[in-house]
């Protein structure tokens, strides 16, 4: 019995180590070596999480700010990276995700799918593993509702 849990331990570990080997073997070669920037896993990850339903905008409130000022410059882009903030190993990949959520949608169901949408797209596209995505919901986008404006009218609500 013991021998047999030790053989499927063994199996595990080789498992875990050619999978381990098969990553790093992608960006190290007897050719060369392949340096992954920050800034490509960042964007990777933005553009990942924004074709994720129910992600309204990505940052901060400043980073928001900035951001949309910089697109009203003529000839600017979307800075894909907004939000994200990554941490790169030479084999690993961490990453920090700040957005903003539409209302009405379930916030853990909405973290699972950029999660899992965000580590295909990096290991498929980097060869990275990623260990960690932590995700800060800073804001929920509500949509503007005509009701409102009418029940911020001057007269009074109650006689």
């Amino acid at each position: 019995m013991n021998d047999e849990l030790q053989n499927r331990n063994d199996d595990v570990s080789e498992k875990a180590i050619a999978k381990t080997t098969t990553t790093s073997s992608e960006l190290e070669s007897t050719q060369g070596r392949t340096t992954i920037a920050d800034t490509v896993v960042s964007k990777i990850a933005g553009i990942a999480t924004r074709e994720v339903t129910g992600v309204y905008a990505l940052g901060g409130g400043t980073a928001r700010a900035v951001g949309a000022l910089r697109e009203r410059i003529p000839g600017s882009s979307t800075n894909h990276s907004q939000g994200i903030s990554v941490e790169v190993g030479e084999k690993e990949a961490a990453i920090d995700i700040q957005l903003v959520a539409e209302y009405g949608v379930s916030i853990a169901d909405l973290a699972k799918g950029i999660r899992t949408n965000v580590i295909n797209a990096v290991e498929r596209m980097v060869g990275l593993s990623v260990v960690e995505v932590n995700i800060e919901v800073q804001d929920i986008h509500i949509e503007a509702d005509e009701s409102a404006d009418d029940s911020t009218s001057s007269e009074p609500r109650v006689q």
